[in-house]
């Protein structure tokens, strides 16, 4: 992304100059089109910025070992930039680049694929995006389902509909097992106009499977090619990305603009989101309707998160040892709960007393309440300490210390 031009764009130039010259592309336009751009015009390899240099000198080497065949193709297309908000797949850590990687490999292929991953992350999204850049994207992509397989006309009709084109089976294990019969006849006898076959399964796909959940000779006809969608716990750098992604388009359909507080974002990183991408982008599109002002606040994201299960251990997670860090998050709730109004006055002498109270009886606790050794080990004068439990009606109980 030079002002003279795109390093992208001078590929197939080098591809006719030196046909068997290998090329990587390290790129810090690290998304899913820069390796499909890459792929499509011929590059061995992708490398996204910043880069671990052994890792680069690895693949150059694999780039030297690898004789390159001569071009094929004396011009070649390279696919017009395409805005990264209007991506189907959004991310740039490791584990995302690595499927950007991935999916631009197969993307051309006539290989079927299986696509495994947890509910929400994104399985029918990378089906489509496979589609949709390759030499198919003009031919239909058919979503099939266990009811398009009842009737014995199914699957005749399924390839009718997608005249070559992809075919994609969501959620390969919820379709019966009569069902998964009907599909492997599918594979072997695809018509005059064979199209993909893609697949999408909950879970990972492992060297073995379960028979209950997927027949043996389906499983090995669908993993020509196994693309895994990482779990949203798995790449945890994205989720700001992503969070600010759904802002946007929020705001693109009518919403205000909105952004999230630096404590806000840390509960998003320490919950564990069991509903991964999907999840994420119900609960900002929900916060971007009922936040207060402009900024969403902890708070707010606490209380639309409260109800989920996995919430109390990421609120454990984002605890501190430093009670300064306690007292500054107990302080912005608080003032969040209060809205735009301010709290009543007399604010500093109302926390102090919440502070002293259990300073002070823990502190008498630990000295078996003896009042001398409790001043003294606060740093205050008897006579103020004796004062202090007065104000505050902290009970002295005189027992022998245990410690």
């Amino acid at each position: 992304m030079m002002p003279d031009g795109n390093g992208l764009e001078m590929l197939p130039k080098i591809s006719l100059d030196r046909p068997e010259l290998p090329v990587i592309v390290i790129s810090a336009q690290n998304t899913i089109m820069t390796a499909i751009q890459a792929a499509e015009a011929e590059a061995f390899d992708y490398l996204p910025k910043p880069f671990d240099l052994p890792d680069l000198m690895k693949r150059c080497a694999r780039a030297l070992e690898q004789k390159q065949p001569v071009a094929s193709k004396p011009q070649l297309e390279v696919t017009p930039d395409v805005e990264e908000d209007g991506l189907p797949l959004v991310g740039k850590t490791p584990a995302m680049q690595g499927l950007y990687r991935l999916v631009a490999r197969v993307m051309n292929s006539d290989l079927p694929v299986l696509i495994s991953g947890e509910s929400g992350t994104g399985k029918t999204l990378i089906a489509k995006v496979l589609h949709d850049y390759s030499d198919r994207r003009n031919l239909p992509f058919v979503v099939v389902n266990e009811t398009d397989l009842v009737a014995l006309d199914g699957p005749a009709k399924i390839l009718a509909r997608a005249k070559g084109g992809t075919i994609l089976f969501e959620e390969i294990t919820d379709i019966n097992e009569e069902g998964q019969g009907r599909i492997v006849r599918m594979i072997d006898n695809p018509g005059e106009f064979s199209p993909r076959f893609i697949a999408t399964m909950q879970g990972e796909v492992s060297g073995e499977v379960d028979p209950k959940m997927v027949r043996s000779d389906l499983y090995y006809r669908l993993g020509g090619a196994t693309i895994h969608a990482p779990a949203l716990r798995e790449r945890v750098d994205d989720i700001q990305l992503l969070s600010a992604f759904f802002l946007a388009r929020a705001e693109r359909d009518g919403g205000l603009q909105r952004v999230v507080t630096k404590e806000a974002e840390q509960l998003f990183r320490n919950y564990s989101w069991p509903g991964n991408v999907r999840q994420l982008e119900n609960v900002v599109k929900r916060l971007s309707l009922t936040a207060r002002a402009s900024e969403i606040t902890l708070t707010e994201v606490e209380q639309v998160l409260g109800s989920q299960p996995a919430m109390n251990s990421a609120l454990q997670k984002g605890s501190s040892d430093r009670l300064s860090a306690d007292v500054e998050r107990h302080l912005r709730r608080y003032f969040d709960l209060h809205g735009s109004v301010l709290p009543p006055p007399g604010l500093h002498a109302r926390i102090l007393k919440e502070l002293e109270h259990p300073l002070i009886s823990i502190a008498l606790e630990a000295t078996g309440g003896n009042q001398a050794k409790c001043a003294d080990l606060l740093g205050i004068n008897r006579n103020t300490l004796r004062k202090k439990i007065n104000e505050l009606d902290i009970k002295v109980t005189r027992r022998r210390k245990l410690m």
